[in-house]
């Protein structure tokens, strides 16, 4: 407003609106003007990922990617109200020689009832009539990248089309929280999404694996706690003992972690001195007694967002307990893996820990014998 100076937008000008359909999460683009004395007007809406589009110095065209689960973002041109496109690259047909996958968004609800959603990946084969080894993999929110083209690549945690390409189903359910008990509102998201896969009949029930980094490796070490339906389990850089982190700070910028337990992303809602049970009754540590699942965990030295030493404490009490357990550190490496050696290293060790207990591979001889400080 004022007098028309520079950054204000005419009124009368044609605006580009990027849309998502939250329901489907399907994307596009509508014309709206500022005055707003009509609806906008839809120009496009895909089942795809569509980015946002560069125009052309010249001409009235518009150039931009389109992508899903199972297409490469390949370029495609068109008029500047998304009519008369073109592809004109094709690096996508590099995926016709691998069997890949297919991703839907599925709508379920949690234990104590309320409406989530989760993105369910199956092999480009697919047959309904067989029972699939199913990867479950969490963080917090997931379905929103139900589109998103994700290349095999090495890595801290797992590859979404790796797995689906040599046999998997996966399964990556949104987690939504209230205070005080994060562990515990895991659970009730996650459980009943499985059990939902689980009576349709393709999901064998004894070949479930699940995996999460950070965050999502804290749920997995406190699930493991409280429920035997998962065969394997991985947990990268997992928080065990809340006590001992909320004393703490992150190595990498000094801050200390109170906060997150009190007030962000832990959700304990209070200090350690006004709620000090709730602290122990999040800790997957003071449960480890309960815990039947093979464990992999991984938690390298410069770790500076999650102190290692969470991941020693775990997989201390985890020998001392004559669980089934299994820890990875990789000299000099941070939260998640940077060097493309390890990257390589660990995504073959999961991948073998997974196929062992959820496909019956033969086990690895890591798992039995360790490996020795000179040869990591």
């Amino acid at each position: 407003g004022g007098g028309g100076g520079g950054g204000t937008i005419d009124p009368g000008e044609t605006l580009l609106l990027k849309a998502v359909d939250q329901q489907t999460m399907a994307q596009g683009f509508y014309h709206d003007r500022v005055r707003g004395d009509r609806l906008p007007r839809k120009l496009i809406m895909l089942d795809k990922s569509i980015g946002n589009p560069n125009k052309a110095a010249d001409a009235e065209r518009f150039m931009f990617t389109r992508s899903a689960f199972d297409e490469f973002p390949d370029l495609w041109i068109g008029d500047t109200d998304f009519q008369n496109l073109r592809k004109i690259s094709n690096v996508g047909k590099q995926l016709d020689k691998f069997i890949w996958g297919n991703a839907e968004l599925r709508d379920f609800y949690s234990s104590d009832g309320k409406p989530l959603k989760g993105i369910l990946v199956k092999p480009e084969n697919f047959d309904p009539k067989n029972q699939y080894p199913l990867m479950v993999y969490i963080y917090e929110t997931l379905h929103s990248g139900l589109h998103n083209f994700r290349a095999p690549s090495a890595g801290t945690s797992i590859s979404v089309p790796y797995y689906v390409s040599n046999g998997y189903v996966v399964w990556q359910p949104d987690i939504e929280y209230d205070t005080g008990y994060p562990g515990r509102d895991a659970l009730k998201c996650v459980l009943p999404g499985i059990q939902m896969l689980i009576k349709e009949g393709f999901i064998n029930p004894k070949a479930i694996g699940i995996q999460g980094h950070s965050w999502g490796g804290y749920q997995i070490s406190y699930m493991v706690t409280q429920t035997n339906i998962f065969a394997a389990a991985e947990a990268g850089a997992p928080v065990s003992n809340m006590v001992s982190a909320y004393g703490g700070i992150r190595w990498s910028s000094g801050m200390v972690r109170q906060f997150q337990y009190e007030r962000t992303q832990s959700r304990l809602g209070a200090s350690l001195w006004e709620v000090p049970m709730r602290y122990l009754e999040n800790s997957p540590i003071f449960w480890a007694d309960k815990i039947q699942t093979p464990l992999l965990i991984l938690h390298n030295d410069q770790d500076g967002a999650v102190p290692w030493y969470q991941g020693i404490e775990f997989i201390m009490a985890l020998r001392r307990l004559n669980k089934v357990g299994f820890m990875f550190n990789y000299n000099g490496e941070e939260h998640g893996l940077r060097q493309e050696v390890n990257q390589k290293d660990f995504t073959v060790r999961m991948q073998q820990f997974f196929d062992h207990y959820l496909k019956g591979a033969p086990t690895p001889d890591w798992m039995i014998n360790g490996i020795q400080a000179w040869k990591k």
